[in-house]
């Protein structure tokens, strides 16, 4: 079965079950996105794609709003544009994105008030250094939640991170608050790939930044040996 409808005054035919997302960009355009990926499930958390679906009274998440036959859907009004605009400006209030590029260029797109919110209180988290692989920096989270998913049943099945805390506080942790090397993490690396902002960086890359020596970086990635009794059999 197949719908028809009207995206940016365009008409165009998808098959049912589309999102709007997708359909836009069958159509060859584009709507911004941060928590939605490629290889993740569409959950509309970030709420950056929203959409006018027949002039309603709410904007639609176009990641997971499916088209319906006859819609009138605008992806450009200045209705949306203002709410994307508002959602960076509080994102950027409250989190460290001055390692997060795709961000940064919707802001510039968009025109955003860096300094709207100018006493808004910060997302402030100590850096997580407790394993040989990566850091975890969740002053730059944006809460996306991609991490989690390909950690959980979107790809790796191992479910070592999780989400801790309500509200403001909510962040990304481990279960417990254990260290990685306590958790089930296996150190597959999808996390850091599926990361859209730098919140969680691997080792190397981090002491580069940091000015760190070959030797220090060698060091920190290393996992000591341990050393076997002498009356140990080899």
């Amino acid at each position: 079965m197949s719908i028809t409808l009207t995206i940016d005054g365009h008409e165009t035919t998808v098959p049912d079950g589309t999102t709007i997302l997708e359909a836009v960009r069958q159509m060859g355009g584009d709507v911004p996105v941060i928590c939605y990926h490629d290889a993740t499930t569409a959950n509309g958390l970030c709420r950056i794609c929203v959409v006018d679906v027949n002039g309603g009274r709410l904007l639609q998440p176009a990641c997971v709003a499916l088209c319906q036959p006859g819609a009138n859907v605008e992806t450009r009004s200045e209705r949306v544009e203002r709410s994307r605009r508002t959602i960076l400006e509080m994102l950027n209030s409250t989190v460290d994105l001055s390692q997060a590029p795709e961000i940064q260029a919707m802001m510039a797109e968009y025109q955003a008030d860096t300094d709207r919110f100018p006493g808004a209180e910060r997302r402030e988290f100590p850096v997580y250094d407790d394993n040989p692989f990566y850091v975890r920096d969740y002053s730059q989270c944006v809460l996306c939640w991609r991490c989690v998913q390909v950690c959980a049943e979107d790809a790796q099945y191992t479910f070592a991170l999780t989400l801790d805390e309500r509200g403001f506080h909510t962040h990304v942790s481990t279960a417990f608050d254990i260290s990685l090397t306590d958790s089930p993490c296996v150190f597959c690396g999808q996390c850091i790939g599926v990361c859209p902002t730098g919140a969680l960086k691997p080792k190397i890359e981090y002491g580069l930044e940091q000015g760190w020596s070959p030797d220090d970086i060698r060091r920190s990635t290393r996992k000591p040996r341990r050393r076997q009794p002498a009356n140990e059999e080899t």
